[in-house]
């Protein structure tokens, strides 16, 4: 979703080969409209800068291979970074047939989504990125296998024809999403880690999240119209947003762990797996044999024994593990094999964690400033505004006659969720008031509560 916004998220799928990241983002590309995704195995150095303008506008870009990427890794840098590229090539004129510059321009936004196996990945690219991994515990493995065998069946045939259905589903429902503007009014509440020079990116990662999360909300909202002059002249432009709520920041925080947790983990996903195994091994022998842990060795063998890995992969991940002093290598006699003492001591099972962000329960109600334009005929402002799907908004003077002490005029609206099926109003005070007895204007109605 994030590519319709102005500054799209970038996705590295990183595992081991055989693991299914290919069927992963095969599966999340069958989601998105045809004419809003494109799909390479491989680009060259130059073949960014000679698509057409707005080829790449409110797009995703999947490229099938990190390593297919390449060539191509400065143009997908600097796209990623700064929205546009621009080339100055020479060329021959048509007409004269003398050399001249021509210069080529490539439109963003555009949203990267990236798969790999390398364990090391650039790390210019890597801090725009979020980098996900796919689940390769045996579980999983035998839930594949269990569709595998399921597709052969009847059933499995039936369950095809309705996926194509579902995915022509979900691709309609796409085509209705719109580019809008997304305005955070709790922004200046929000905290993010400050220790590392690349949180300046990752905070940015995290609001645009939090933007995703809002515009996949667009017709359950009402979409709000801010009105500006055009360099001091009678011309008005007219610009559509949606607000973000509470909500949103709660679905956020909840994924951010995840996502940006493993992003900043000084490991890659699989060799962080590795290192969570190697513990719960550490733990059963040392239990079994009644040895302390600094006493234990792991041989590769036994490692490989338990974990299933080949070995190519097994010591690119261990090597990893030493140089980052997770481990600690010893031979095994004079010119003997190696074998591994396991120097971590924390669970490296436990779920990765973002600190840092602010719990939402702690924030504090956001100041809507509603942009107004015409008056009413009851003289009070009419907010403006509009609801999808052909509903306008209410802007409607209910009973004229004022109680002393209360605001002349009381918005009703809010977040979905939070309107009272009675009506009641709730003024600045937090106070839920009926409506009888006062001026009201009725500035929004949320999706759930229309009808």
């Amino acid at each position: 979703m994030s590519r319709k916004l102005a500054n799209p998220l970038a996705i590295v799928v990183q595992s081991t080969s055989a693991a299914g990241k290919s069927a992963l983002v095969d599966a999340v590309l069958a989601f998105v409209p045809e004419e809003e995704r494109i799909k390479y195995s491989a680009m060259t150095g130059q073949s960014l800068f000679y698509m057409g303008e707005t080829s790449l506008k409110h797009k995703i870009l999947a490229i099938s291979e990190e390593e297919g990427a390449n060539k191509a890794s400065y143009a997908l840098k600097l796209l990623q970074s700064e929205g546009e590229l621009m080339m100055a090539s020479t060329g021959k004129d048509p007409n004269t047939g003398n050399l001249i510059t021509q210069a080529y321009k490539v439109e963003g936004p555009v949203m990267l989504f990236l798969t790999t196996t390398a364990i090391d990945i650039d790390e210019e690219l890597l801090n725009r990125c979020i980098v996900l991994s796919v689940d390769e515990g045996r579980e999983q493995t035998k839930a594949i296998h269990q569709l595998q065998r399921q597709k052969r069946t009847l059933q499995g045939l039936q369950a095809k024809q309705e996926n194509q259905r579902l995915i022509a589903l979900h691709q309609n429902a796409q085509r209705l999403l719109k580019p809008l503007a997304v305005v955070n009014p709790y922004a200046d509440q929000l905290t993010f880690l400050s220790d590392k020079t690349r949180t300046r990116r990752d905070h940015e990662k995290y609001l645009t999240l939090i933007d995703t999360i809002a515009l996949l909300h667009q017709h359950q909202r009402p979409i709000k119209t801010l009105t500006d002059s055009d360099n001091g002249s009678n011309h008005k432009q007219a610009l559509n947003y949606i607000e973000v709520t509470r909500h949103d920041i709660i679905a956020a925080n909840a994924l951010v762990h995840d996502v940006l947790g493993r992003s900043l983990d000084d490991l890659p996903p699989q060799t962080r797996k590795l290192l969570a195994h190697l513990a719960d091994q550490a733990d059963t022998q040392c239990q079994n044999q009644q040895l302390r842990r600094s006493d234990l060795r792991l041989s590769r063998k036994d490692i490989r024994a338990s974990t299933g890995w080949g070995d190519t992969q097994l010591r690119l991940h261990l090597d990893r593990l030493v140089q980052m002093e997770y481990l600690l290598a010893h031979r095994d006699g004079n010119g003997g094999r190696y074998v591994y003492e396991l120097l971590y001591d924390g669970d490296a099972g436990q779920p990765l964690h973002l600190s840092g962000l602010l719990d939402p329960a702690q924030l504090q109600t956001a100041h809507h400033h509603e942009p107004t334009t015409a008056k009413s005929r009851s003289g009070s402002p009419q907010v403006a505004g509009q609801l999808r799907a052909g509903r306008a908004p209410v802007a409607v003077a209910l009973h004229n006659q004022d109680i002393a002490g209360k605001p002349d005029t009381i918005t009703l609206g809010g977040e979905i969720g939070e309107t009272d099926t009675k009506m009641h109003v709730l003024p600045t005070n937090g106070k839920a008031v009926p409506y009888p007895n006062q001026t009201v204007v009725v500035a929004s109605i949320p999706a759930a509560a229309s009808n």
